[in-house]
C-alpha cells in the first residue's frame, strides 16, 4: 500500500515508524509543518517527523499552507498514493487533497470520537477529570474530526496521569491501531460508523490564560488542570512566578487511587481532616512529599513545582530550599 503521511510532533512519529518498519506499507513522501526557531540559540528545528523522514531519506514537504501551495499539490497528486494518513498534522486538509488518494486520509486522533473533537484531546479530556480516553481512527472529511469512525482503542486514565504521561501511551496505541486500519480498510472488513454529532465535545486550542491557576476552585479541578495542561499551569510565590507540575487532591474520595507508598505517606499526615485556611494558603506541611495548600473546597498537596530559572523540583525541595512556612500565600 502507498501511504502519504501528513505529521508533526512526537505524538506522530511511533505511527510513521511503524509503518517504514511494516513490509506491507510504502512510504512515499512525508509532509510536515515548517522548521520553527527553539529558544536556545534560536536555531531552525526540524518537527521530530521531519527528523525521523531524514534519516529514512523520505521526501519531506513543509509548505506554510498545505491548501495553497501549488508545488506540493502538483506533488501529491502526481504519487498517486493509496492513502494519506495524517497524524497531529496541524493544518486543515482541503477538498481537492481529500480525494486524492484511492481509499480517502485516514487519521489518528487521541480520543474516543465523538468527545473531543478538535487541536488538544488529550489536555482537555484530564482538565474535565475524565475516567477513560483511547484513539480514534477515521475518513477524513472537510470538518474538524467529523469524518465517519473506522476502529478505536480505549484505555483508562489514573488520578495521576498527566498529558504527557497519556501522550506517550496514546502514541504507540495509536501506531498499532492504525496499521490494523489499514489493512482491514483494505480487505473490506470495516464498516465506517457516522459521528453522533449531538455528542460531540470540542478540545479547542489552549490558550495563555488556561494555564492560570485560581486558588479559590476546588482541589481536583486544580489537579485536573494543572495536569492536563502539564507543565505549564503557573501561580505566584513571595512575588516571583511559579509553576505546579504535580499535585495530589487530599480527599478521601480520591485517596484510594493513589499507589499504596504515596497512600501510606498521607495517612502519616497529622490532623489531616481538620486542617482548614483561606484559598491559597499553606495550612500544612507534608514531611518528605511538600506544601499543602486550601483551595476554594478541599485540599492540594504540591508534589512538584518549578521556580522562575529554576530546574522541576520536587514539593520537599522547595520547602526545605525556601523555608516555606505554615500560613504563607500561594498566588494572588
Amino acid at each position: 500500500m502507498k501511504v502519504v503521511f501528513f505529521g508533526t510532533p512526537q505524538f506522530a512519529v511511533p505511527t510513521l515508524k511503524k509503518l517504514l518498519d511494516h513490509p506491507e506499507f510504502q512510504v512515499l513522501a512525508v509532509v510536515s509543518q515548517p522548521d520553527k526557531r527553539r529558544e536556545r540559540g534560536n536555531k531552525l528545528t526540524p518537527s521530530p517527523v521531519k527528523a525521523l523522514a531524514t534519516a529514512h531519506n523520505l521526501s519531506v514537504w513543509q509548505p506554510e499552507k498545505v491548501k495553497k501551495d501549488v508545488e506540493t499539490l502538483s506533488q501529491l497528486q502526481q504519487l498517486e498514493a493509496d492513502v494519506f494518513v495524517v497524524v497531529a498534522y496541524g493544518q486543515i486538509l482541503s477538498k481537492k487533497i481529500l480525494k486524492m488518494p484511492k481509499l480517502g486520509c485516514i487519521n489518528v486522533h487521541g480520543s474516543i470520537l465523538p468527545q473531543y473533537r478538535g487541536a488538544a484531546p488529550i489536555q482537555w479530556c484530564l482538565y474535565h477529570g475524565e475516567k477513560e480516553t483511547g484513539i480514534t481512527t477515521m475518513l477524513m472529511d472537510t470538518g474538524m474530526d467529523t469524518g465517519d469512525m473506522l476502529l478505536k482503542a480505549t484505555i483508562p486514565i489514573q488520578l495521576l496521569d498527566n498529558a504527557q504521561i497519556l501522550a506517550d501511551q496514546l502514541e504507540v496505541i495509536g501506531a498499532d491501531l492504525l496499521v490494523e486500519t489499514l489493512l482491514k480498510l483494505e480487505r473490506q472488513e470495516i464498516e465506517p460508523i457516522p459521528q453522533d454529532n449531538s455528542a460531540a465535545t470540542y478540545a479547542s486550542l489552549i490558550q495563555k490564560q488556561d494555564y492560570n491557576l485560581d486558588w479559590s476552585k476546588t482541589a481536583i479541578q486544580l489537579h485536573n488542570q494543572i495536569r492536563g495542561f502539564y507543565p505549564n499551569c503557573i501561580t505566584t510565590f513571595r512575588n516571583q512566578a511559579l509553576k505546579i507540575t504535580a499535585t495530589v487532591p487530599l480527599d478521601s474520595a480520591y485517596i484510594h487511587e493513589l499507589p499504596p507508598e504515596l497512600q501510606d505517606k498521607i495517612h502519616k499526615i497529622p490532623n489531616l481532616s481538620s486542617i482548614s485556611g483561606v484559598p491559597g494558603q499553606v495550612v500544612s506541611i507534608a514531611k518528605g512529599i511538600g506544601a499543602i495548600v486550601q483551595t476554594g473546597e478541599g485540599l492540594l498537596l504540591l508534589r512538584e513545582v518549578q521556580l522562575t530559572g529554576k530546574r522541576p523540583q520536587s514539593g520537599w525541595d522547595l520547602v526545605n530550599g525556601t523555608r516555606l512556612t505554615v500560613g504563607e500565600m500561594i498566588g494572588d
